[in-house]
């Protein structure tokens, strides 16, 4: 595994910007030209004390702007940084700067990154014991600036995680029928993909820490200027793993009928969300028509 320091000073957060480019040469030699799709793993990625000052501002947290409890997302609240204290809400306006971009352009390949300064669907992610993020493919388009979603950054702050207490993140191939990839939850581990309509990932094990803490996460996620009309925007993608309890989207699956299949009235409930999962995978460039 690949060793990267994103060098941000402990006290100011500024990260040097005539590092940046070597740092992001050295991570693309272990991101780019994976399989199924551009992933990487890197650990020790800060300086420890970056992450610690954060776990101790998130020792309390303000309400949750948004709190998933479904059989997809079970159990895994988030926060935006703006209602977060001051180091970690600096933090996250670090990692949205200019060095950081061109790190992530050099390690990515993918010029012109932007990033989005209201950190939708990022922010400090919570799941707590018993919740898990069932395998999924992001929604794809910024729709209040209109940009293509592209790369996912996530970092860990669990102390002492275990693989046996769940929330690994898993990477998954592009038909959803083989894991390629498990990463537990460490601290100070940064992973890190650029997302596609199926680019499945998620930490579908759930958390079962004996201590009861949950599994955090800073998330942040990056945009190109390239959306055009010939796109189809969607949200989120879940789909089950196979062989498991896994249980299928039926609020996506119904939206997708209802926007119009012309057989779907005419066949048996299982056979229509199968059709409705298909015109989904149809619509987000996954499966030819």
């Amino acid at each position: 595994m690949t060793k990267i320091l994103l060098n941000f000073d402990p006290e100011t957060l500024a990260l040097p910007a005539e590092e940046a480019r070597a740092v992001g040469k050295l991570a693309a030699a272990q991101y780019q030209g994976r399989t199924p799709y551009d992933y990487g793993c890197f650990d020790d990625i800060l300086t420890p004390e970056i992450l610690d000052r954060v776990r101790e501002e998130l020792r309390s947290l303000p309400e949750a702007e948004t709190m998933f409890d479904r059989a997809q997302e079970r159990l895994k609240p988030s926060y935006l940084p703006e209602r977060l204290p001051s180091y970690t809400r600096n933090f996250f306006y670090a990692l949205n700067s200019r060095p950081m971009l061109m790190i992530l352009e050099e390690m990515t390949g993918i010029e012109g990154l932007i990033p989005d300064p209201d950190f939708a669907g990022g922010g400090i992610h919570v799941v707590a014991k018993g919740g898990h993020l069932d395998m999924h493919a992001d929604f794809n388009h910024h729709g209040k600036l209109n940009l293509e979603r592209r790369l996912n950054i996530l970092i860990y702050i669990n102390k002492d995680w275990r693989e046996e207490w769940g929330g690994s993140f898993e990477i998954w191939d592009r038909e959803m029928s083989t894991k390629v990839a498990s990463f537990v939850p460490l601290f100070n581990r940064m992973c890190c993909f650029s997302t596609g309509s199926d680019t499945f990932h998620g930490n579908p094990e759930p958390v079962n820490h004996p201590g009861g803490e949950p599994r955090m996460s800073i998330a942040l996620y990056y945009y190109t200027a390239t959306w055009d009309d010939t796109r189809k925007a969607h949200s989120t993608l879940f789909r089950p793993r196979p062989g498991t309890a896994d249980q299928a989207d039926r609020v996506m699956a119904r939206r997708a009928l209802h926007a119009g299949h012309p057989a779907a009235c005419a066949l048996s409930p299982d056979r229509r969300q199968a059709a409705a999962h298909r015109l989904l995978a149809q619509r987000a460039g996954m499966a030819p028509g």
